[in-house]
């Protein structure tokens, strides 16, 4: 019992930094996604009104970006026509702009998200500080963080199809570096 009493004040104090770490980084993302999704308006707005000002100068923009992609300039002007007749700014969306439903900032996403990961991350060193002696607690959390990192970083090393050595021990390094701070 006197162990476990022992253990208390270091599970609060675990409890509480997942949570606020969770928090940050859900606050992180959604400030950062919402500045992202307000410049992609803005670049949607902008774009919209140039259209309706200046459709030509619009087209011949489409037309060139087609040219650099390897079109021939009368095919290019043919594909831009064809693109912006059926939805002109959808078409400068992504050329253009390169937005599209599938690149646009989601915020709240993005926030659950890495709310989700952090915590899960997380969960494991709070998990050591239960299981190993008071003594051992920042020991045993920063070899547990430590072979979590590695364990990371080699498995999205693996899933990106990257070697694995120079990923792990880039994830490695920068996590050993950020614990020390």
């Amino acid at each position: 019992a006197a162990a476990s009493a022992d253990k208390g004040p270091v599970l609060v104090a675990g409890l509480a930094g997942l949570v606020a770490g969770a928090m940050s980084m859900a606050a992180g993302e959604y400030v950062s996604g919402s500045s992202q999704s307000d410049t992609e308006q803005a670049d949607v707005s902008r774009e919209r009104a140039e259209l309706a000002t200046n459709a030509e100068f619009e087209r011949q923009e489409l037309a060139d970006i087609y040219v650099g992609r390897g079109l021939d300039k009368d095919l290019a002007l043919k594909v831009a026509d064809q693109l912006m007749a059926k939805d002109a700014l959808g078409a400068h969306m992504r050329d253009e702009l390169g937005l599209s439903e599938f690149t646009t900032a989601r915020p709240i996403q993005a926030a659950l998200t890495s709310a989700a990961t952090f915590t899960s991350g997380a969960a494991i060193p709070l998990l050591v500080t239960l299981l190993i002696p008071t003594g051992l607690v920042i020991a045993g959390v920063v070899a547990a963080s430590l072979v979590l990192l590695g364990v990371l970083g080699a498995l999205g090393a693996k899933v990106g199809g990257a070697g694995l050595l120079r990923p792990t021990l880039r994830v490695l390094g920068w996590g050993g570096i950020a614990m020390a701070i």
